[in-house]
This record gives C-alpha cells, sequence and structure tokens, in this order.
C-alpha cells in the first residue's frame, strides 16, 4: 500500500518510520518519525513494530522503502510505503 505526501498531510496521530542512516536522520527528518534503519527494521521487525498498528515508512527517494513495506506487508505488518520518501516530503510540505 502507498500514500503520496499529501495524503500524509491530512493525517494525524501517526506512526512514522524513517529507514535511512542515523546520520541522514539527524541531518534532518519528517516531524515525530522514529528512525529505524533498513536493516535494523528487516532482520527483527518484531522487535520495533506492534501488529496491530498502522506505520507509515520513508527512505530518501521511497524506492527502499517499497522494498521494506513489500516485505512487512507479506508477514502480516498494517504498513504504507510514503511515495517520493524524504525528497517527495521538502517538495510537498
Amino acid at each position: 500500500m502507498n500514500i503520496t505526501v499529501e495524503e500524509l498531510l491530512k493525517l494525524s496521530n501517526i506512526n512514522i518510520i524513517d529507514l535511512r542512516s542515523n546520520q541522514s536522520y539527524n541531518n534532518n527528518h519528517i516531524k515525530g518519525a522514529v528512525n529505524i534503519p533498513y536493516n535494523s527494521l528487516i532482520s527483527n521487525p518484531n522487535k520495533y513494530l506492534d501488529r496491530t498498528k498502522k506505520y507509515y515508512i520513508y527512505c530518501q527517494k521511497g524506492i527502499t522503502s517499497k522494498k521494506a513495506c513489500n516485505y512487512l506487508l507479506s508477514i502480516g505488518f498494517n504498513v504504507s510505503n510514503i511515495i517520493g520518501g524524504y525528497e517527495e516530503w521538502i517538495l510537498k510540505s
């Protein structure tokens, strides 16, 4: 499942995950996002995610987050990929 930045901006009280490196996250990120680098999340999703919650996931351009979302959806997590990632967020927010 995918969501556009415009759709995301209409939501409140949401769980956002930033898959980028700690360095990229520390440079700047979507307000309220939690940094869980891709490899950490994929190797142990049960450590970070609750199957009863919805998560919106992004990376720099939306490619890695789409891959992560496809995997997480296949194992039962409720996730959406933010189309275009952080770069799209910068352009639209």
